[in-house]
């Protein structure tokens, strides 16, 4: 074996190496594949977790206010000042006091949801030693229970109660739909890419057959086969397709970058996107889409949920507005001593009650205007949530009516895509044979151009209306199957 031979032999293996590398560097990707990957990883779903996952602990908290608390609480001091201290005889005098207090106190409460008030128990002990005198006594309530309550006023658990639970369904819905909206606008990225690297495709092949003709076409114009006419035209032809080319080049840069960016890849990878080539063939039952969307679209729980703060606001408003009255209630037990143990012997009762009542005489109208604010918001939503969900029926509806044609329409452009290309290199032929003019053969190019951009447009309608569809209605037609998706929680 010569030296050159081995040369030869070394760069191809070079070349099939860097070619296999080069396979191995692209990332190919179905549309399956595509939608997987972007509901695992694409910033759109990080941010829906997050909201979902604030939504769920703000619903934490608001069942927690229903449950009983229990808290342990205690306030240190020293006091070394001179007070201004009434005596037993009514006269005052300044005295400076030393002291040194401490108390502990253990209190449980339980909030009512259905009066709004808080039944609460406590036990404390306090402690206060005078330095100066160097003496300590004792003071302790070993059981205490009491109530209080705003008799007029507004109950914001009750209303809590109504709002939260339509809340966080709502935002279980809403997460669950932002990933199928997600998998819409990945159908959305993948066929921009698809179309970008189809226009490459068609634009090299368009150029290699103009190309192919043009210089063709130099020896039939040396011989006056053709006219000068049909020559620059050709030419032409060359030119314009050369800079198709380029064009068709940046743009796929750019729907390249896109989807890096929307599936969080890095931007030095490299993407080859493989093109479906049938969609499903089947059909949505209008009843049954519409019950679907009723059951898991967050927009109907959104709807409800608006209407039910703006009866609240109303109800606030009206206690706002009118006499308010304050409960206070509380029973125990007491004592003092100079040591622990004598301030839990023989414990004394003790009881305690007091109502507060407030009723505006003159505040300019502001009470009554809040009312009828209120009143006025609350029959604009009325107005809103009636248009809104006929919105919703109607959306629904056209969504379902378009997805059902849109399959007959991908498989009508699939045959003009076949026919148009057939149709292509019959003209193409028939050209170089002298039976057909120059125009023809352009109007078929562009027919040929104009039909497989059809093609890809019409599947990336179909797969963006089928999950759009799932988006609203949480269910998988294909399938038959419900869309159950677990939730990012993580106690």
């Amino acid at each position: 074996m010569n030296m050159k031979t081995k040369l030869y032999i070394l760069i191809g293996v070079a070349f099939c190496a860097m070619n296999l590398r080069a396979q191995t560097d692209t990332l190919q990707l179905d549309l399956p594949a595509t939608i997987i990957m972007a509901q695992r990883q694409s910033p759109s779903v990080q941010s829906a977790r997050n909201t979902f996952l604030s939504a769920y602990w703000a619903y934490r908290y608001h069942k927690a206010n229903y449950l009983p608390s229990l808290s342990l609480s205690s306030s240190p001091y020293i006091n070394k000042e001179v007070n201004k201290i009434t005596l037993s005889d009514g006269t005052a005098n300044f005295i400076k006091q030393d002291q040194l207090g401490a108390d502990l106190a253990l209190k449980i409460n339980q909030n009512i949801a259905l009066t709004g008030g808080s039944l609460f128990m406590k036990s404390s002990l306090n402690r206060l030693d005078e330095l100066r005198n160097k003496t300590t006594v004792y003071s302790s309530n070993p059981f205490v229970v009491g109530y209080e309550q705003s008799l007029f006023g507004y109950n914001s658990l009750k209303w809590d109660r109504r709002i939260e639970p339509i809340r966080y369904q709502e935002s279980k819905k809403r997460y669950a739909e932002t990933l199928e909206i997600v998998s819409a606008k990945a159908c959305e990225h993948f066929f921009a890419l698809v179309s970008a690297q189809t226009e490459l495709e068609m634009a090299r092949q368009n150029f290699a057959s103009a190309d192919t003709l043009y210089q063709m076409a130099k020896g039939r114009y040396d011989n006056g086969t053709i006219s000068e006419n049909e020559m620059l035209q050709l030419e032409i032809n060359r030119l314009n397709e050369e800079t198709n080319v380029m064009d068709a080049q940046v743009t796929l840069r750019e729907k390249m970058q896109t989807i890096r960016s929307f599936l969080g890849l890095e931007q030095s990878q490299d993407v080859k996107l493989l093109i479906p080539d049938e969609v499903p063939a089947f059909e949505v039952p209008l009843q049954q889409a519409m019950e679907l969307a009723l059951a898991n679209s967050p927009d109907p729980d959104y709807y409800r949920r608006v209407l039910k703060e703006s009866e609240s606001r109303l109800s606030q408003a009206r206690a706002n507005a009118g006499l308010k009255a304050d409960l206070y209630m509380q029973f125990g037990l007491s004592q003092t001593g100079s040591d622990i143990g004598a301030v839990y012997r023989n414990p004394m009762s003790q009881q305690s009650a007091s109502i507060t009542i407030t009723l505006p005489i003159l505040d300019w109208g502001r009470g009554k205007g809040r009312v009828r604010e209120a009143k006025s918001q609350l029959a604009l939503t009325n107005t809103q949530v009636e248009q809104g969900m006929r919105d919703f029926y109607q959306n629904v509806e056209k969504l379902v009516l378009q997805f059902n044609m849109q399959a007959r329409k991908v498989h009508v452009a699939s045959l003009t895509d076949q026919r148009a290309e057939k149709r292509h290199l019959v003209a193409r032929r028939l050209y170089i044979m002298g039976r057909n003019s120059i125009l023809d053969l352009n109007a078929a190019i562009s027919d040929k151009d104009s039909a497989r951009r059809n093609h890809i447009a019409t599947m990336q309608t179909y797969w963006s209306l089928y999950y759009m569809l799932r988006s609203m209605t949480g269910y998988d037609f294909e399938h038959n199957k419900e869309l159950k998706e677990e939730l990012p929680v993580n106690d």
